[in-house]
């Protein structure tokens, strides 16, 4: 484990002085030493949790598979497959079907999904509203609240006629405003005229309406301002409403939602940037934004720039000089540490933002650590000796990327266990083999290495989540054939070597459902 002290002021710790052992934790939990506060007690077995995960004869194992011929989602312990026809619980060492509705016609088809979750501190009108839920965007412009473990439909809301396909869901604020975005067709023509004709994109994310240029330009505008100024007039869902002469009731059909915004005048602008394609973040404290010069020649080179003013931060410039297929990328850390996390081939540097000496008005980028992939046994060499002795040149060199080379492909954070998870594949042949790491958040010590024993080959889409005590990985492969390996995590020592072994094992398969799952 790494040391437990937290860095100062960088999280709010769960790690509080005092009794770090397993037993003295769950004996305090016991006598009620945090009965006063839920978030501690939470927060309390967490930090078990984390320990127990992270102890040597914890292992986790492939407990179950599955296939699909469509895409398969995730959702906090909820497997979906069939476009949200079919709920499976990932919880249980044996696949649960929560619900599994008929094959759903193309009028029906689900184009994007949310999980709904209580908010906190509020009163809600129906005693279902404090259970989890799903938001669906459907192809005929419905936007409908399932019930996360029966699938039943709670509220339906028409949004627009035909003349509007949405597509996209996503949150502005997290769990409280929901942004529905239409395909990216051409803009109507008032909105060319205010925003240009060279617009490609728009978002909305935390109160920032984000447009996007085709030569590489960003700008910022205040949403709610824009809101408030060019609002015609308001509108309650579930009530009569009288639009232009076409009275009807708010998100019901056909009448839908009105479009009671028109932007009739440039809003004022808050920020713009010039990157190539359009990468542009914002984050650090205090506020930074990294862009990439908007030439392709600098293509992997970042900037990571002063919000306030725009000047380069001291060593802001950061070049990993991958010679890769892939490019290597960087983000803020989500665990609003203000610190940078940059991912290249073989590398992981996190970074944090500190004053210069001497100088408070400027900052720097420092290394607070990195992560390196295990290379000791790759050999690069351009010249190698045969047996008989004669000198043979290679013609080329591998790449950083190489996929016979370990080489980082995903890197996330479990924000409840306060851990950084990567995943890293070697190629060789066919079979690529892959492994999950937990690395201590605050100082990048690695604590876990979980082996996934399925093949990994680096041409597929993969996607890995990890959830407590669960692994999840979705593999997309050609001919849209999807499958979902189960990992659950087990503590029995006796079977170390069944749960890490990557030796062909003995496959049981079974029906549930009408859908067949493989057991190892």
């Amino acid at each position: 484990m790494c040391p437990l002290a937290a860095a100062g002021g960088r999280r709010a710790a769960s790690r509080a002085p005092g009794a770090h052992n397993v037993c003295r934790l769950l004996t305090r939990r016991a006598h009620g030493f945090y009965a006063r506060d839920a978030g501690v007690a939470h927060r309390k077995n967490l930090g078990l949790l984390r320990k127990i995960i992270c102890q040597e004869s914890t292992k986790f194992k492939n407990v179950w598979t599955t296939h699909s011929a469509s895409p398969i989602a995730y959702e906090r312990g909820r497997i979906y497959l069939d476009n949200y026809q079919c709920c499976i619980s990932s919880i249980a060492q044996e696949p649960r079907i929560l619900y599994q509705k008929p094959k759903c016609s193309k009028s029906e088809k689900i184009e994007d999904a949310l999980l709904l979750e209580c908010p906190l501190g509020e009163m809600l009108p129906s005693p279902s509203d404090y259970k989890s839920s799903l938001i669906v965007l459907t192809v005929q412009n419905w936007l409908l609240r399932l019930s996360a473990d029966s699938g039943e439909i709670l509220e339906k809301i028409y949004l627009a006629s035909s003349c509007c396909k949405f597509r996209y869901l996503s949150w502005d604020t997290p769990q409280e405003v929901m942004v529905v975005k239409s395909a990216q067709n051409k803009l109507p023509a008032a909105a060319r005229q205010i925003f240009g004709n060279s617009v490609t994109d728009v978002a909305v994310s935390n109160g920032i309406l984000i447009v996007m240029y085709s030569m590489g330009l960003v700008r910022l505008y205040n949403f709610q301002a824009i809101s408030e100024q060019f609002m015609e007039q308001p509108f309650d869902l579930g009530h009569e409403f009288n639009w232009n002469g076409q009275v009807g009731v708010v998100g019901k059909y056909p009448f839908g939602l009105p479009c009671n915004i028109k932007i009739t005048d440039t809003p004022p602008l808050l920020f713009e940037a010039s990157s190539l394609e359009n990468a542009f973040q914002i984050g650090g404290y205090p506020w930074h934004y990294i862009i990439t010069p908007n030439k392709k020649k600098h293509r992997g080179v970042f900037h990571i720039c002063s919000l306030k003013d725009n000047a380069l931060a001291k060593n802001g410039i950061q070049d990993m000089k991958c010679c890769s297929l892939e490019p290597d990328w960087i983000y803020f850390h989500p665990d609003m540490s203000g610190r940078i996390i940059h991912v290249g081939p073989n590398l992981i540097k996190v970074l944090k933002l500190k004053e210069v000496k001497n100088n408070t008005d400027q900052m720097e980028i420092a290394e607070d650590f990195t992560i390196v992939a295990n290379r000791e046994n790759s050999v690069n060499n351009t010249v190698t000796v045969t047996a008989s002795g004669r000198v043979v040149k290679k013609r080329f060199n591998l790449l950083d990327d190489d996929p016979e080379q370990e080489t980082f492909k995903i890197v996330d954070y479990e924000d409840e266990l306060d851990l950084l998870s990567t995943v890293a594949v070697t190629q060789i042949g066919v079979d690529g083999i892959a492994h999950l790491d937990f690395h201590c958040n605050e100082h990048g010590i690695l604590l876990k290495s979980i082996p996934l024993l399925e093949s990994w080959d680096v041409t597929y889409s993969h996607e890995v989540y990890f959830d407590k005590d669960l692994v999840l990985h979705i593999e997309q492969k050609p001919n849209r054939r999807f499958s979902c390996y189960v990992y659950q995590m087990v503590c029995d020592t006796a079977k170390d070597d069944e749960c890490s072994s990557h030796e062909k094992t003995e496959k049981l398969f079974c029906k549930k459902g009408g859908r067949i799952f493989e057991y190892i």
